[in-house]
Parts: structure tokens; C-alpha cells; sequence
């Protein structure tokens, strides 16, 4: 499991490197939601040696943003779909909202929340982890800057593989 998480990482890293934001130039938040769709061919409801990441899966990301201020009651909700890359990797970048400050420590409440769509894979397309939430956050006050990392979601084949997985 820790090889997954690695795996991860690296995959998330490279994606967000690639962004064409810079954190430093913006004096208001800038929200990333990222996260992975993968097939378990196995059926073993974890990343395996056989486990690959799906490109073309359709996930639905659902936000609410709280105002980070006392004398407010204003939040943004949104939902958008997203399509992941070649890797397995969707991702969101959230436009700067004046008056979401994703990086406070404060008790503002900001959530996230992924769910499969689709897998356009005819061999890996029956929905296992169905659903996540923001389970992993990174925030940065110099940059105001918030990642919400999305636990991983999968598909599976209709039959395990018994060739690859054995029994």
C-alpha cells in the first residue's frame, strides 16, 4: 500500500507542476481538487501489483466553500465533471473567489466530495469505490494556496481475472 501512495503522490506532483498558476503572483486563494481513478483487477478493493490507473474515466466533483468572515454567511457550491488525463489523474483548479480563504485556520467548513461516473474501459468498468471526500489537504498561507487531495477511486471488471489474480 505504501508503493501506492508513492505512486500517487508522484502522479498528483506532476500534474500540479504542470499548472500554468503561480501561486506567488495571487494575493487570493487558489484551490486545486485532484485525485485518481484506478482499475483493481483483482477485486481486492486496494491498489495491486496488477491495479493500473484508468485515463478517460468521467468523475463528478462536488464543493462548498465557506466565507472566511464573521459577518457572513456566504458559501459557494458548485459541481462540475471532470475527465481524467492519460494517467489516471482528474483535476480541478477552482477560479480565486475574494472572501474564500481555503488557507485561514479558522472554523470555516470547506468540503469536497468525488464520485465516479463512468469508465470508457470495456474490460475494467463496473464501480467499486464509488465515492470520496477531501480526506487529505494541503494548505499554504504565504501562497494561499489549497490542495484538497481526493482519496482514490476504482472500477473493476465484471469477473476477477483468475489468470492474473489467482483464486
Amino acid at each position: 500500500m505504501d508503493s501506492y501512495f508513492s505512486v500517487l503522490w508522484l502522479l498528483i506532483i506532476l500534474t500540479l507542476s504542470s499548472s500554468q498558476v503561480d501561486a506567488s503572483k495571487h494575493s487570493i486563494p487558489i484551490i486545486t481538487v485532484v485525485g485518481v481513478v484506478y482499475c483493481d483487477p483483482c477485486h481486492n478493493n486496494s491498489f495491486s501489483t496488477h491495479s493500473y490507473f484508468l485515463p478517460g474515466a468521467e468523475v463528478r466533483i462536488d464543493c462548498k466553500f465557506k466565507a472566511a468572515s464573521a459577518r457572513s454567511a456566504e458559501q459557494i457550491t458548485f459541481s462540475v465533471n471532470r475527465t481524467t488525463n492519460r494517467h489516471g489523474v482528474y483535476k480541478l483548479d477552482i477560479p480565486s473567489v475574494d472572501g474564500i480563504d481555503c488557507a485561514k485556520e479558522a472554523a470555516v467548513v470547506n468540503t469536497c466530495r468525488a464520485s465516479l461516473i463512468k469508465s470508457t474501459s470495456a474490460a475494467c468498468n463496473v464501480p467499486a469505490f464509488t465515492t470520496t471526500s477531501d480526506e487529505f489537504s494541503v494548505k499554504s498561507r504565504q501562497a494561499n494556496l489549497c490542495i484538497y487531495t481526493m482519496y482514490a477511486l476504482s472500477f473493476r471488471p465484471s469477473k476477477k481475472d483468475l489468470a492474473i489474480c489467482g483464486k
